[in-house]
């Protein structure tokens, strides 16, 4: 009998231990097809978020990378501290949060109907991504889970969706909406989909939230996500 890769990862480790590396766990478990590196690190192909994960986050092995990166192209990466590599250059040091959901499901909204968001919806999303800067993104995010969004006219005002995932954890994530549209409550009903939609499959909703953004920490917390840790985040290149 064929062995589900995805059940072996999540019966040898705990949620705990996948979330605190959920990067490489998702890198190299469910979305390894869409990546590439070795068997200490990898990053998602080009298209994809410009993320980085390491077997090991307390000790990255960035020579491993090295060869998989070109020069000056920058990656996101979370759960390290300490000086940059020789080699490699950090260009943003900030501090967030991973928050994961702990409540029932949300109740369901009979007057909120979403777009489900497809290819044909790349150019929308990467401008409406432009414009509000919600983290790692790229015109192929949608294959790695599902995302959607709300229009006015043609023109996509807000969205969310999911990146990364293993074991039975995923996470939501590209929450945004433009600022002449905020305080309708749009990023906290896409959400409420994603958390219900999520549920339903078995799945523990989580997400990553940075220190700067309390309004939204506090809104994730209202709805039923709690603290789970504090992480760094980072944006690096490798140097020609």
């Amino acid at each position: 009998m064929a062995v589900d890769p995805h059940k072996a990862v999540a019966e040898r480790f705990t949620a705990r231990q996948l979330l605190d590396n959920i990067v490489w766990h998702s890198l190299a478990g469910p979305h390894a097809e869409y990546s590439s590196g070795t068997s200490e690190a990898r990053r998602y192909a080009p298209g994809f978020p410009p993320i980085i994960g390491f077997a090991d986050v307390k000790r990255p092995d960035f020579a491993a990378l090295a060869p998989y990166c070109e020069p000056g192209e920058p990656f996101y990466c979370a759960g390290w501290s300490g000086p940059a590599p020789s080699g490699w250059q950090i260009h943003v040091d900030k501090a967030g949060h991973q928050l994961v959901w702990d409540a029932a499901p949300p109740a369901v909204d009979e007057t909120f109907a979403p777009v489900r968001l497809g290819p044909e919806h790349a150019t929308q999303m990467l401008d409406l991504v432009a414009v509000t800067q919600p983290g790692p993104f790229g015109a192929r995010i949608g294959e790695l889970g599902e995302y959607y969004g709300v229009f006015e006219g043609s023109r996509l005002v807000a969205m969310a969706g999911e990146r990364l995932g293993a074991g039975m954890l995923r996470e939501i994530s590209g929450v945004c909406t433009r600022p002449d549209i905020q305080g309708r409550g749009y990023a906290r009903r896409l959400v409420a989909k994603l958390i219900r939609l999520q549920m339903q499959r078995g799945q523990t909703p989580f997400l990553h939230v940075m220190n700067d953004n309390a309004r939204a920490r506090r809104i994730y917390e209202r709805m039923g996500f709690r603290h789970h840790q504090e992480t760094m985040f980072r944006v690096v290149t490798r140097e020609q």
